[in-house]
């Protein structure tokens, strides 16, 4: 069973027991969460696709951890004009488990 959801402006391709890394979602650890936007929805080798979501549909899942990713260096350099600058970011990110998909 497969599915594509649609959080934090992406997209991903889900399957139960994947663990994914999406945008930071405001859930404790541990905690449930239901994704309804639901794009398309495989089941026994039969495709639903939604116009733009599938009715009924959801995927449930199960919040792992909330972390930071690795940092990014951000440099900015013009030549001849003494201008330098350099930043770091780290992204924050939530890091799901996936336990059904359910077609009601």
């Amino acid at each position: 069973m497969l599915a594509v959801i649609k959080t934090g402006g992406k997209q991903y391709l889900v399957s139960p027991g994947d663990k994914i890394k999406i945008e930071k979602i405001e859930k404790k650890e541990g905690k449930e969460i239901t994704f309804n936007d639901v794009l398309l929805l495989e089941k026994r080798n039969k495709i639903e696709v939604g116009t733009p979501k599938v009715k009924g549909a959801k995927v449930v899942g199960k919040v792992l951890k909330q972390g930071r990713g690795k940092k990014v260096i951000i440099f900015k350099y013009k030549p001849k004009k003494r201008y330098k600058v350099k930043k770091g970011h780290r992204q924050p990110f939530t890091e799901i488990e996936i336990l059904k998909i359910s077609n009601s």
